[in-house]
């Protein structure tokens, strides 16, 4: 028999039962995740939180804290919001974190979950030296979380930040101002490279679209409800790609390096350019389909790129 909401409300009364009572509902309604959590607990946890106005880390001991029944009704809202809309529960809380840093985001971008978090936490280390980092690019930038994440890593370096979505640069405008990093962050409405200044990098990172059209077709309706620009690959899932190997070269500085998320397409990739030498990094908290180039190796295999662009 179907629970009805009156019954949640007087029947569940803490922190720990509507955390528990919203996992079951999402398993019940299959619904996807992937957008900074992976399981129905996870984010059950991190909306009924949000919903009550308390931290994601809430010590174990508050769980066991009595809801009023204003709360139980806000969150019983939230989370039938989340199952009944199936969008990203980010877009119902407007934040995402990313790096360990708190962004704000909307369904103008996609919600922050690169792997690349965590290499940027590592000071992309072992692959430069920290010291010499001083102008960092960050193509496709959305809601500017890798731009904002590199700027808090390498506090003494420039950051420049690049998308050719309006809508999206209004976003990580909001979050600049958000982290106080207008000094460091540059943002740019640009085509990839196109608008940039003339100048070299020593660190070019991106989370192009990379998505293939077969499996964009195939999303849950979680993904669907991002801004298709943001995935939207081409055929193959490498246009944006096989561009950005290509002109890398002119922006990058001679120790350089460039870090591409490909995701889903890596293998394309690779079968694309065997005997190109892709390093495939490696995560401990999980994601792959991240590559990295030294600028000698872009410069190496830049003809072979240009002739698969062409």
């Amino acid at each position: 028999m179907k629970t009805t909401p009156s019954e949640v409300l007087t029947t569940l009364s803490t922190i720990r039962d509507y955390i528990r009572w919203a996992a079951s509902r999402f398993t019940e309604a299959k619904v996807s995740f992937g957008h900074g959590t992976t399981t129905a607990l996870d984010e059950a946890a991190a909306l009924v939180l949000h919903t009550i106005h308390q931290p994601y880390n809430l010590a174990d001991a508050y769980l066991q804290s009595v809801l009023t029944l204003t709360e139980r009704q806000a969150v019983i809202d939230m989370i039938d919001r989340r199952i009944n809309e199936r969008i990203p529960a980010a877009y119902l809380t407007h934040e995402a974190i990313f790096a360990g840093l708190s962004f704000y985001v909307d369904e103008r971008v996609l919600v922050p979950r690169s792997p690349i978090a965590e290499l940027i936490e590592q000071r992309f280390a072992p692959w430069v030296d920290e010291e010499q980092v001083v102008r960092i690019l960050d193509l496709c930038t959305g809601s500017a979380c890798i731009a904002i994440a590199c700027a808090y890593a390498f506090a003494d370096a420039y950051v420049d930040a690049v998308d050719l979505s309006a809508d999206a640069l209004a976003v990580a405008e909001l979050n600049v101002a958000k982290h106080q990093l207008a000094d460091a962050v540059t943002l740019y409405q640009s085509d990839l490279f196109k608008e940039l200044p003339d100048t070299r990098y020593d660190i070019v990172v991106s989370n192009p679209p990379y998505v293939c059209l077969e499996e964009w077709e195939q999303l849950p309706a979680e993904f669907r409800a991002e801004p298709d620009m943001g995935f939207k690959g081409g055929h193959t899932g490498l246009d944006i790609v096989l561009r950005i190997l290509v002109d890398a070269d002119q922006y990058l500085a001679e120790q350089g390096i460039l870090v591409v998320e490909v995701g889903s397409s890596a293998e394309t990739l690779q079968n694309a350019f065997p005997d190109v030498p892709f390093y495939w990094l490696s995560f401990e908290r999980g994601g792959d389909g991240v590559f990295l180039l030294t600028a000698e190796q872009v410069s190496q295999y830049n003809e072979l790129f240009l002739a698969a662009l062409d």
